[in-house]
């Protein structure tokens, strides 16, 4: 396993290793043990998430507030996505800083999220099945959406045209006035 920071403090791109043969492949796509060593971070998994999506599909800008804050590790099962963490630390010298990276099932890369982060996928493929694992509970009165146009992150998407949910079309504008975590 291959552990690479991204220009975000905290937010880790995975490459496992891959072993071929005439059969096809196989590969660890998590192990607490060598994560925690290599990364320093702890990482409890207590819910596996999927989704499958349409070519155009944006998902996000989402997180949760404390005391249901999640970490996420997030790849790509089927097709690919343009994966995006954003820093909602107010206090973080990356505040409102932004990290995009292509996620595939072809190069089997992942994205660990810290607490802290919003989230956001765009699928650039005729489809995409996405997995995430994540470390605390879902809490429905803790979750909130970013506006993925948010001018204040400026958000450099691959694509143009968005198919979005009602949810995400009514993503809130960050406001400084108040701390997410």
């Amino acid at each position: 396993m291959k552990i690479e920071n991204t220009d975000l403090d905290e937010v880790l791109l995975i490459t496992p290793e891959i072993f071929k043969d005439n059969r096809g492949y196989f590969y660890e796509s998590f192990n607490k043990r060598k994560f925690e060593e290599i990364s320093k971070k702890k990482f409890d998994i207590i819910q596996d998430n999927q989704s499958y999506s349409d070519e155009g599909t944006l998902r996000g800008i989402h997180f949760q507030t404390q005391p249901y804050a999640q970490a996420k590790l997030v790849r790509v099962i089927s097709g690919q996505v343009y994966d995006l963490a954003v820093d909602l630390r107010r206090e973080s010298k990356n505040y409102c800083k932004w990290e995009g990276i292509y996620l595939s099932a072809e190069k089997h890369n992942q994205l660990f999220i810290p607490e802290g982060f919003g989230h956001a996928f765009l699928v650039t493929t005729s489809h995409a099945i996405v997995s995430y694992k994540v470390n605390n509970d879902y809490s429905p009165e803790h979750e909130r959406c970013i506006r993925y146009n948010d001018p204040k992150l400026n958000i450099k998407w691959p694509l143009d045209n968005f198919v979005l949910s009602h949810k995400d079309k009514q993503g809130e504008y960050i406001r400084d006035d108040i701390s997410y975590f």
